[in-house]
């Protein structure tokens, strides 16, 4: 984790930060939260970014706000020169802003607004003190690993991209199956009739991965995932691989069913029988914002609400103790 420092990207000659702020416009809490935010913000002098569409939808003008709010029209540059990306929604919204800013580099900052919200660093109750966060840039940005895929058919690349949580092959009509051969290291591993197969960050591994049965893989490893959906075979188990490993999915010619492949659940490409999918570790990675330290431990706790209370290990004893109840 690297701590943000005094010289952060979003600072103009005249000394004006930016912000870029996403949101899922169409739910009626989340238009009112992003107008909560582009508010205070502006009145602390920051400069705050919007698409114009989302600005539209939003009901705001540039002009209503001091600083007025800088309206672009397009994604792929969206993040240039903002110090970070605001994001309110779920889960899905900040897969979309990880998209948006893949190519600045931006770091991404969730304010949560839908249900398990594993990405996301606040929630929606937390407006106040994510707001003082930012103003004072009490924060700082972890970087996540990344996949690059790749899809051949007949030898020639026929897409290019990128995925934060998992590139996931999957069986195109419910009818049939998919034969598919998984290699690892440009080694055939194993031939499966599957539903399909999803290849995961750690990120990645409290999400698709999660529910196919997949381990949680604590965001400080450096690892690929390969997990098998429903697999019709004697050897088909999640895999965990090195960060340099370079995993394939080919899907027989003789198949008799089509796939299709889905990064982060937005980016789609069918699959006819012979298609290729390379994944490796991405050359760019995602920058998380973090307000908190609390280990990740403590993550997977509240946003799964695992039972630990009652627990009489050490760790609860001195929780209890610092907290100032009786062991």
């Amino acid at each position: 984790m690297s701590e943000t420092s005094a010289a952060v990207p979003g600072a103009d000659d005249e000394g004006r930060r930016r912000v870029l702020l996403l949101a899922h416009t169409g739910r009626v809490e989340a238009r009112e939260v992003a107008r909560a935010f582009c508010k205070a913000l502006t009145g602390h002098g920051l400069v705050v970014r919007l698409l114009a569409g989302e600005a539209a939808d939003l009901g705001v003008e540039a002009d209503q706000f001091d600083p007025p709010l800088e309206l672009v029209d397009g994604e792929p540059d969206a993040g240039v020169d903002c110090e970070l990306a605001l994001v309110i929604g779920g889960d899905g919204t900040i897969l979309r802003a990880a998209e948006v800013t893949h190519a600045s580099g931006t770091p991404v900052l969730g304010v949560n607004l839908g249900h398990v919200g594993f990405l996301a660093e606040a929630e929606h109750d937390d407006v106040e003190s994510t707001i003082d966060a930012i103003v004072h840039r009490r924060y700082t940005a972890e970087e996540r690993l990344t996949l690059d895929v790749t899809v051949y058919r007949d030898g020639e690349v026929v897409m290019s991209t990128f995925a934060l949580n998992e590139a996931s092959v999957e069986k195109a009509a419910r009818e049939r199956m998919l034969e598919v051969v998984v290699e690892i290291d440009g080694r055939p591993l194993s031939r499966w009739g599957c539903d399909g197969v999803v290849c995961a960050t750690p990120t990645g591994s409290t999400a698709y991965n999660f529910s196919a049965g997949g381990p949680v893989v604590w965001p400080g490893v450096e690892a690929l995932l390969m997990v098998p959906i429903s697999a019709h075979a004697l050897f088909a188990r999640p895999m965990v691989v090195a960060p340099t490993s370079v995993l394939a999915v080919e899907l027989l010619a003789t198949t008799a069913g089509a796939g299709v492949l889905w990064c982060d659940g937005r980016r789609a490409v069918d699959l006819p029988p012979g298609a290729r999918i390379e994944v490796r570790r991405g050359h760019s990675p995602v920058r998380l914002v973090r307000l908190h330290e609390a280990p990740f431990t403590d993550r997977l706790v509240a946003k799964f609400g695992l039972p630990v209370e009652g627990w009489r290990g050490s760790s609860e004893r001195r929780r209890r103790l610092a907290e100032g109840h009786d062991a």
